[in-house]
């Protein structure tokens, strides 16, 4: 094994690119999966058959699947049904809020629950609407109880974004992969790739525990 190859001429023509596209997808994906996630939470605990039935068969439907078969089918499917192609990069940040967003549902509907619900009936017996409850005493709470797992799902959510190589997108792993390729060194490509994967969910999880600490000492 040869890692000789590797060099920062060779991290910036090949892998920054990649890097920035994994950052960007997690980043956009994070914050669209929490969005549609908590409309999906409320849709569930609305209590309205209407609105929970549809959110449950979505959440469920989604968390059955795996999601490189998310991402195949949107990249190959809607551009037979649309009439022009989507593109990769679309693609994939379409397909990883749509599918996050059943998990981040799911974190959201526990954060929620989580409310003793006398505070609920404060805020009615105040006069506020059920918009206002959940906007102005319910949400924040709940958004700050569920941080140290919605970024632990980040977390997970930055290792997926290796499979849009499925699509062809060109992300932190088809970097490697592709210089690799260009130097004749498969192997050590893919070492080096797992290193650095391995370095940031590491630090990262690391961060995360320590806001976890610091989160349970403001309580």
């Amino acid at each position: 094994m040869d890692l000789s190859f590797f060099s920062w001429d060779l991290i910036s023509k090949y892998v920054v690119a990649g890097f920035w596209f994994s950052i960007q997808l997690t980043v956009v994906s994070t914050l669209g999966g929490i969005l549609f996630g908590t409309v999906l939470a409320l849709m569930r605990l609305s209590g309205k058959p209407l609105l929970a039935w549809p959110a449950t068969i979505y959440v469920n439907g989604m968390r059955s699947i795996p999601l490189v078969m998310v991402i195949l089918w949107f990249f190959l499917l809607v551009p037979i049904i649309i009439g022009r192609p989507v593109g990769a990069e679309y693609s994939a940040n379409i397909t990883f809020i749509a599918f996050e967003a059943a998990y981040f549902s799911e974190i959201m509907r526990a954060g929620i629950q989580s409310i003793p619900r006398g505070q609920v009936f404060a805020g009615q017996a105040l006069g506020m609407s059920y918009a206002q409850n959940m906007r102005l005493v319910v949400l924040p709470q709940a958004f700050r109880n569920m941080l140290p797992v919605l970024l632990t799902q980040t977390i997970i959510l930055f290792q997926d974004t290796s499979l849009v190589y499925a699509i062809g997108a060109y992300d932190l792993l088809k970097g490697f992969v592709t210089a690799g390729k260009i130097y004749g060194r498969p192997e050590e490509a893919y070492l080096l790739a797992a290193v650095v994967y391995f370095i940031l969910c590491v630090s990262l999880s690391f961060l995360v525990k320590k806001l976890q600490a610091r989160i349970a000492i403001i309580r």
